[in-house]
């Protein structure tokens, strides 16, 4: 069946339907009626031959292959927006394009809110979609197509172009109450002996745990997430310890119950870094995104990124995450 035969208007409502998984929800999200929203649902069923949402106890789930639809869906219609809104020139204060970005939890909790206060001011119809690092992403091709940019820990072998945005150091955070502490400090041999709460990323390593490696420690780690931020939670009433960026630990420090003390060994750099395909290098518009993005992550940092560590080829990615190949 070609184009010609389909409602493309369809595909949008298919969006909402899956994203929102639920028909009223997806109608106020389009600003249609539920009986409209109904309609389209009940269309969509009849071209896919599929019920798509299923009822499940007083929610409803996405079949299979409405879980292989929505990503499909979704990078559609992020290219039929992007070719509808490619001109010679972009104004950001009358655009209402849509951008996807893909970043860790660390980095949503640092740099999203001043990005929106930068778009507020300068672009306040644009929107952005923000979409969590899950495990493998960083290495496959695909998602870099489908996304606008991802921010991912500069090192990791991308094919597109990659760019340092900000950049951080590891520290330690504990109980205040932990009984290893001695004057706001932990020793290595504490950080041997005492079991740790660890993120977990894959096979790789975190520039801190790497350090850790060359210094012959294997962490005794009791407890593991799929992130930084869940980490200064797990620590308070605890013996834990773990080794998150300063910026994230600051910024849990006074709500949650932990103490930020340095690392005792010299400190270790985390570089974050922009990568984009090379097909949006020239495009206004993710031109105009990427020095968005450079703004606020050069605003959120003391002092200039050093030379060595940020260099945008990726060169020097060796020093940062030692068990990775520089970017490409």
């Amino acid at each position: 069946m070609g184009l010609g035969a389909i409602d493309l208007n369809l595909l949008v409502a298919l969006e909402a339907l899956l994203e929102e998984k639920n028909v009223t929800h997806a109608g106020v999200r389009l600003s249609t009626s539920q009986s409209a929203m109904s309609g389209s649902l009940a269309r969509l069923r009849r071209h896919f031959n599929d019920e798509l949402l299923v009822r499940v106890g007083r929610e409803y789930e996405l079949t299979p292959l409405a879980e292989r639809l929505l990503p499909v869906v979704q990078a559609s219609l992020h290219k039929a927006e992007e070719a509808l809104s490619l001109t010679r020139h972009f104004e950001p204060a009358r655009s209402r394009q849509r951008f996807s970005i893909v970043m860790s939890d660390y980095v949503m909790t640092v740099l999203v809110e001043p990005l929106l206060r930068a778009l507020a001011r300068e672009a306040p119809g644009v929107r952005i979609d923000f979409h969590p690092l899950v495990h493998g992403q960083p290495e496959n091709e695909t998602h870099l197509r489908c996304h606008d940019l991802m921010v991912v820990p500069l090192g990791y072998r991308l094919p597109g172009i990659s760019e340092a945005v900000m950049h951080d150091r590891f520290v330690c955070i504990v109980d205040p109450d932990n009984p290893r502490l001695a004057e706001g400090r932990l020793t290595l041999g504490d950080l041997a002996e005492m079991p740790h709460a660890a993120s977990a990323f894959g096979k790789s390593l975190t520039p801190a745990d790497r350090q850790l490696e060359t210094l012959g420690i294997v962490p005794r780690v009791q407890v593991s997430a799929p992130g930084f931020s869940v980490l200064p939670f797990l620590v308070g009433g605890t013996d834990l310890v773990a080794l998150v960026p300063e910026r994230l630990a600051r910024r849990y420090e006074g709500f949650a119950r932990c103490a930020v003390v340095p690392t005792p060994f010299p400190d270790v750099p985390l570089v974050e870094a922009m990568h984009w395909h090379h097909n949006r290098h020239a495009d206004p518009a993710h031109r105009w995104l990427r020095e968005t993005v450079r703004a606020v992550g050069a605003a959120l940092d003391d002092e200039p990124v050093p030379r060595e560590i940020a260099a945008a080829d990726g060169t020097h990615a060796d020093r940062v995450f030692p068990e990775l190949s520089p970017a490409s």
